[in-house]
């Protein structure tokens, strides 16, 4: 199996996973995601944004 390249629209240029940093609800997060090296952006996939988004969610409702 290989593994598919992800090219930034904007840039062409081709995505590295690189940290950044997230804000869901007033609460902030940092994780690796695909994101274009040139202009910054960044492509996440829906199981993580699903999976995350619900941890955070989860979180606020504990308090």
């Amino acid at each position: 199996m290989t593994e598919e390249t992800l090219i930034c629209e904007y840039c062409d240029a081709a995505m590295q996973e690189m940290e950044a940093a997230f804000s869901y609800l007033g609460r902030s997060f940092r994780h690796k995601v695909m994101r274009c090296p040139v202009c910054g952006l960044v492509y996440i996939p829906e199981e993580l944004a699903r999976g995350r988004m619900r941890e955070v969610e989860m979180a606020l409702e504990d308090k």
